[in-house]
């Protein structure tokens, strides 16, 4: 059994996510190696259009639809915990990140889901290749 579970926020978030992805999350937090939160699943368009101003998303949520949007929610954003460790801040820590994207990675393969990483869009395993690095998030291909 782990040693971590989803806070109430968390789950409010990963209740909007499609069930593949509630699924892997849960399994990847169950192997408790790493604790993590739930940050985003549903999004809303004036949220999507904040994340595409901020250069966050290259989708703007209007002449295309950010996975984000559709209900259920066909991404998920998650983000290590503690937020700092050794006096590094977590948006600043892509090890972090990595170590997350192996877990969510092979609990998707697990539950037998193919996920998308925001680190490696063309999932190469060289995310030195993307444009974009939106290390929290994972899709549904």
């Amino acid at each position: 059994m782990s040693r971590f579970s989803f806070g109430e926020a968390s789950a409010r978030k990963l209740a909007t996510c499609d069930e593949r992805l509630q699924r892997v999350a849960r399994r990847a937090l169950a192997y408790g190696v790493m604790d993590f939160a739930i940050t985003e699943g549903l999004r809303t368009l004036e949220k999507q259009q904040e994340e595409y101003r901020a250069g966050r998303s290259q989708i703007d949520g209007i002449k295309t639809l950010s996975k984000h949007q559709r209900l259920p929610s066909e991404a998920i954003d998650v983000l290590p915990h503690p937020a700092v460790v050794n006096g590094v801040n977590v948006w600043n820590d892509q090890q972090r990140f990595a170590v997350l994207a192996g877990l969510m990675m092979a609990a998707a393969a697990d539950e037998g889901v193919t996920l998308r990483w925001g680190g490696d869009w063309d999932g190469d395993g060289n995310n030195a290749d993307s444009t974009l690095h939106d290390m929290p998030h994972f899709e549904l291909v």
